[in-house]
């Protein structure tokens, strides 16, 4: 397989791709803004990337010599998988594939705004009408390694999505209930959005809860963008939610706290904190503050103990403007600790008000007690948001004991 040593990065938001510079692989990667991109002032990775006309180099770690913010654009966990498996059915051994040749097979495929030529072509493009159903069947064969079509059709899904959970990205037209391919250009009449299938561990009814917890959020006053439950030909549910990094036509760029500020999210040693001073420097408003302060209090108190660094992100438009983006992954979970994969001004373990208070006072968030207040009650009516996503009473019962101890904590 011949390497990949010259990857030109661009920006597409509206319109034509803005080109922004170029990724070259001489022993290490080495990333270089062009000119014209720096008259823009379009700053793409604000802080360990810096705007300027030097050459840079990222260290190895925790991105294999990439820069945080092409990283984001590579899959994880279930993306990752589908596309090493497609590579070693080709002969091609995983570990020999660059950075730079995976970020060639994402072209412009990938979430947010960036592009990457050349591209590289492994998978035909399929223009399926999809059933939900079978694709939550071949997703177990592809667990078990028995289908290498099974794979491509899945990769052309979502294979570049990011996440540990297997997920598609779709057109979803809500007048007509149809769904089709999530291709970037879609027909007028369709949204982007995307479809999580459950992993092995996850609770049967994940995709219940998860559109609770999705109702919870709202009441407790995190934005989020629009979500259902969609149903397979079999009744079964599985969760949906409207992607915030398109519009239409139109692409936002979009940048992971774990790119952002170069965490490496297995091993994480970020705090709420790190990710509110992001936040506040990123939007140059206080009200960041509040909104970072706002998620903390409802991961505490409704146990997502799965608040890894990639699970936070901010949005930057074509003016170069930054903002938080709309809270998502929000749901019923344990870290593979068993803490929080995010500390609260350095707890983990179990962080409740105590740490949510010095949290805020760091910060100088004066309304921090209404904020408490508020999340705890709706996080106590969780049994309301189970039964009208229809969650099974099993499960609403054991998240209900859980969101009880964590409240009166």
């Amino acid at each position: 397989m011949e390497k990949v040593k010259k990857i030109i990065v661009s920006l597409q938001f509206s319109g034509k791709e803005i080109e922004v510079g170029e990724l070259v692989e001489d022993g290490n990667i080495y990333f270089k803004y062009y000119t014209d991109f720096l008259k823009l002032g379009l700053d793409i990775s604000p802080f360990k990337l810096p705007l300027n006309n030097e050459l840079h180099k990222a260290d190895q770690h925790p991105f294999d010599g990439l820069f945080g913010v092409f990283n984001d654009s590579l899959p994880d966990g279930w993306g990752r998988l589908l596309l090493d498996r497609k590579l070693f059915s080709e002969g091609i051994l995983p570990a020999e594939v660059s950075p730079l040749d995976r970020l060639a097979y994402i072209g412009n495929k990938g979430m947010g705004a960036l592009i990457y030529r050349p591209e590289k072509e492994l998978f035909a493009t399929k223009k399926n009408i999809i059933e939900l159903d079978a694709i939550a069947n071949e997703i177990e064969e592809v667990y078990e390694g028995t289908s290498v079509e099974i794979i491509e059709e899945l990769y052309n899904l979502g294979g570049s999505s990011g996440g540990a959970r297997p997920k598609i990205v779709v057109g979803y037209d809500k007048d007509t209930e149809q769904l089709i391919h999530g291709e970037n250009q879609l027909p007028k009449s369709f949204e982007h959005w995307m479809i999580k299938f459950p992993s092995s561990t996850d609770l049967p009814d994940i995709a219940q809860i998860e559109y609770a917890y999705h109702k919870m959020a709202l009441a407790a006053g995190i934005e989020m963008t629009d979500c259902k439950l969609f149903a397979g030909a079999s009744g079964k549910k599985y969760f949906g939610t409207k992607r915030f990094d398109r519009d239409g036509i139109n692409r936002k760029h979009i940048h992971s706290a774990c790119g952002l500020l170069h965490d490496n999210f297995r091993r994480s040693t970020m705090d709420y904190g790190h990710l509110m001073d992001a936040a506040f420097q990123l939007e140059k408003d206080i009200a960041a503050y509040e909104k970072v302060l706002r998620i903390a209090a409802f991961n505490v108190y409704s146990h997502n103990r799965d608040d890894h660094s990639k699970n936070f992100s901010f949005l930057m438009n074509e003016k170069g403007e930054w903002k938080l983006s709309p809270a998502y992954d929000l749901t019923f979970s344990s870290s593979a600790h068993g803490m929080h994969s995010t500390t609260v001004a350095g707890e983990g373990n179990l962080p409740g008000e105590k740490q949510l208070i010095a949290l805020a006072q760091d910060f100088g968030v004066k309304n921090v007690t209404t904020i408490i207040k508020e999340v705890k009650l709706v996080c106590s009516n969780w049994i309301e948001y189970a039964n009208e996503a229809d969650v099974s009473k099993k499960s609403s019962q054991l998240i209900h004991q859980k969101i009880k101890l964590l409240i009166s904590n």
